[in-house]
This record gives C-alpha cells, structure tokens and sequence, in this order.
C-alpha cells in the first residue's frame, strides 16, 4: 500500500461531544470532520464500528458485520421523519463521558418507536432503499437480527445456553423463530439500516473535504456473537458449541502469565476450503465503511497462540501456524489492492515482517515505546524517528496507550532527561514535542489521539489493556476545538510536507 505524506488524528465517533450521552453520527461528528479539514489533517482514524457487547469495547463485538445502534444521529431521524420533534426534547445528559447504561435503554426506545413510524409510514422511495439493503446485505444483517432477537428472549444468554435446535441452527426451529419475532427482527434490521445510511454519509462529507476514513479489523472476534453462532463450522467448537481453544498472547516482559483473551480460534483449514470466503466478505464490507483499515493483531496471521480453554492462564499455550500468506493472496486475487495497515507492535518474528512485507503493508511505531529506562536513549530503538522507514505510519500513542502528558508523568527523573535530551526541548509541552516529532519523521503518516492535541492528562485515556473498568468512555467537550489549535496543526502540517492540499490554504498564506 502507497501512502501520500499526510498527518491525522485518532477519535472513535463515541467520544464526540453531544447531548445524548454518547457520541454520533450527526452534527458533531460534521463539524469534526470540518475542524480535521480545516487543520490540515488528510486522516480520521476510527476503532471498530460493531455493536458492543461486554465491557462496551468495540473489539467485542456482537458482530463483525454490524454498525452500532448507540451512534445513530436521532436528530437525523427527525429530519428523515422517523421520529418527531418532541420525541428528543428534554433529553441531556452531561457531556464528557460515554453513559452508556443510560444510553442503552432510552435510545433502544426511540429506535423502536422510530422503526414502528418507518414501517408504517416511510416514503416508497425509503422503503425501497431499505429493501435494497436487506437484499444486498442479507448475508450477515438476517443472521445478525435474528441472533440479537433470540439472546434477548433468552435472557441475554450466550448462544451455546439456547435450546439445543436453535443452537445447532436446524432449519425448522430457524424458521419458527424467524415467524414468532419478526417484529423484533425488524427492528434490528431497521436499526442497521439507518446505521449505514448515516454512516455512508458521513463518510461521503468526509472524503469529500478530502478526509480519509482509516477503519479497524480485529483478528478476532467474539465468541458470544452471530458471527460464531452462525458459523460455528469455522471455529474451533465442541459438540455443544464451547470453544476447545481460545485466542491470546504468551507470557513477556509486561505480564508473567500472558494475556487469555478468550476469542475462539478459525479452523483456517475450513476457511481454505471455501476459498476463505468469510474473510472475502468480511474486508470487502469494511472497506466500503473506510479508506483502508487496521489490522488489529496482524502476528496472528502468521501464526496464533493457542490455549486450551481449560486453562485460566495463557501460560500453557502453544503457537499455531496460520495460512496468511494464502489469505492475503486470495484477497488481492478478488480485490486487488487491499489498503491495509499492520497492527505489528510487540514482538514480532522474521516471519511476520515477512508476510507484512510481502503485500507491502505499512507497520506502526509509537513514539512513546520509543523511550526507553535509564537516563540514556537507546540510539537503535526501532521506534525512534530516525530509525524509521517512509512506508510507515507514526503515533503519538494509540488508544491503548494513557495519553501523552499522562506518560510523561509516568516517567523517572532520569527518563525524561533522556527525552528531553533527544528532543532538545524542556518537556514543558511535550505532547506538542511529541506531535512534532512525528509530524517532522520520515513516516509516510504521523497519526496522534485528539486527547494528544487538547494535551489532556491520563484520566482522558480511552482504554488501558487488562483492566475490565472504566474504558471507552472519555469524550471531548463541546467547543474544544479551537481556531488556535487549526492553525497550529494546519502551521505544522505545511512545516513538515503534510498539508494535503495542492495550493496552500488562504488562511496560511504568508
């Protein structure tokens, strides 16, 4: 993949500011775009769009396919008519953070009420244009309805707990559940509906003020999602549909009994035998939501921990070769060119920079992996700028990681003299040191978090691994985004090449 020298900015659409409790796709996430435009940025960098199930994290997801009925815009759905006016009024919650307990049940309401309003009284050319849906993406969206349906009515249940019948999915019992709630079912394929008309249109702006979507794939995915549940042939199940093996990463520096993940593994030799169809769908779909996408985890597609699932540590694990190499080729054998980023921090073989390099996949680097102890700069860390290469993609930090002034923080008397000393600044900005240093590498894109920008300390973090509270939540305040802030960023963009536009910008002239 060729990238153009450019600069962006990482935010998931539910940090934007709002009065619903969580943000959307209407007028904020518009006036963003504006601002990333305006700021001279090419890229808005996204986290998976699925609807979240447990902890609220977008990487556990109830599909791999579905949008996320919690971003849908309800302004928008009174300008469509799907809902009136007074539906929404007197409605607000604080801003700052996603509430997404509150917002689960008042906008599953609306929805509902939205859906039934549809149903009864959309337009022919609305109703066509939602028949139109449902037909080309019956693949996944009839699958996905009826699985939300059915763990609702069992009490939220995972799948393998349902009846024995519809758990195997035998055709009968599948048929009469698709006829017993069908009302629900709509509604859930009513809710996908308006998802993707508001996120194609978003992204429609977007590319049209010459922003880039840069979307997210997770290796895996959910054991508790229609994806398993509707494939379980692909997955490595017992009889009952548990899981035998289950996904991770062996013990390291970070932690002595590794991270158990729990997704459950592919069966990559069924995937093989359908010509990796599956994977076909799942790219070519995600690439119609983004520009180019993230693969999340890419070692795993060179080979995978395995753990047994009796094991409560991913000490015990063993690693599992994966055939990445004929993936990528059939993809690119049906696609052509697949946009693709390697997610490749960690430790990572010969042979994983092999098959990145093959396909011409730029990696990552995260400045803050860049520092390491002591009071000295390792000069051969792969992470400092100047060991870069252009075809890579540099960050501030990522949403794993705390935010900038927060890890600055973090860091021993002696560590941060050793950044100061590479920097050749005081510190006293340093999530500024830090954008400028990635905007000023030779990295063909510098992306840095919008807590980064607004220098917010680590209370703003949007998620920190291994702890199962208190993430995904953080947004950004409304009237946040300055007009000093857009100068600034466009002024560095132009400093460092990254300015996407072919004249500069009257604003920045002189």
């Amino acid at each position: 993949m060729q990238l153009k020298r450019s600069s962006g900015i990482i935010l998931h659409p539910t940090s934007l500011p709002g009065r619903f409790g969580i943000g959307a796709l209407g007028a904020e996430a518009y006036e963003f775009v504006d601002f990333l435009a305006d700021a001279g940025q090419s890229v808005w960098q996204i986290l998976p769009l699925g609807p979240t199930g447990y902890g609220d994290s977008p990487y556990s997801a109830f599909s791999a396919f579905a949008g996320n009925p919690l971003l849908i815009c309800l302004e928008r759905l009174v300008e469509t008519g799907d809902l009136n006016p007074e539906d929404i009024e007197g409605i607000s919650f604080p801003e700052g953070k996603a509430n997404y307990g509150f917002v689960h049940g008042f906008k599953e309401r609306l929805l509902h009420q939205a859906a039934h309003r549809f149903r009864t009284g959309a337009s022919a050319e609305r109703r066509a244009a939602f028949e139109e849906f449902c037909a080309l993406q019956g693949y996944w969206v009839n699958d996905y309805s009826l699985f939300r349906v059915l763990r609702s009515h069992f009490d939220e249940k995972s799948w393998n707990q349902w009846p024995t019948d519809i758990r195997k999915r035998e055709e009968k019992a599948l048929q009469n559940w698709r006829e017993k709630l069908g009302d629900a079912i709509y509604y859930h394929q009513y809710a996908q509906f308006i998802f993707f008309e508001q996120w194609f249109a978003l992204k429609g702006y977007a590319n049209s003020r010459g922003i880039k979507i840069f979307g997210d794939i997770p290796i895996f995915v959910a054991f508790d999602s229609a994806d398993v549940w509707a494939n379980p042939h692909l997955f490595h199940l017992d009889e009952n549909g548990s899981p035998t093996v289950v996904a991770g990463v062996p013990p390291d520096y970070f932690s002595a009994t590794g991270q158990r993940w729990g997704n459950p593994l592919y069966r990559w030799d069924r995937m093989a035998e359908s010509g990796f169809s599956w994977w076909v769908a799942r790219f070519r779909w995600n690439l119609s939501q983004a520009d180019m996408v993230r693969i999340d985890h890419f070692r795993g597609f060179e080979a995978c921990w395995s753990i047994p699932v009796s094991e409560e540590t991913a000490v015990n694990g063993s690693w599992t070769p994966v055939p990445g190499e004929k993936l990528f080729l059939t993809l690119v054998e049906v696609m052509g060119e697949i946009p693709v980023i390697a997610e490749d921090l960690g430790l990572i073989t010969p042979e994983v920079e092999e098959l990145r390099d093959r396909f011409g996949f730029p990696g990552m680097k995260v400045l803050q992996f860049a520092f390491g102890s002591g009071p000295d700069p390792d000069p051969g860390n792969p992470y400092l700028p100047h060991n870069l290469e252009r075809r890579s993609v540099i960050y501030t930090g990522t949403h794993d990681n705390t935010t900038t002034p927060g890890w600055w923080q973090d860091l021993s008397k002696d560590e941060k003299n050793a950044v100061r000393s590479y920097l050749g600044t005081d510190g006293r900005d340093i999530h500024w040191d830090l954008i400028r240093l990635a905007m000023l590498s030779v990295a063909d894109l510098s992306i840095f978090p919008l807590q980064d920008v607004l220098g917010l300390g680590a209370s703003a973090r949007m998620n920190a691994p291994g702890s199962s509270a208190g993430n995904w939540s953080w947004r950004y305040l409304p009237n946040v985004l300055t007009e000093e802030l857009r100068q600034r960023l466009a002024g560095m963009c132009r400093t460092y090449g990254r300015i996407p536009w072919e004249e500069t910008p009257s604003f920045l002239a002189g």
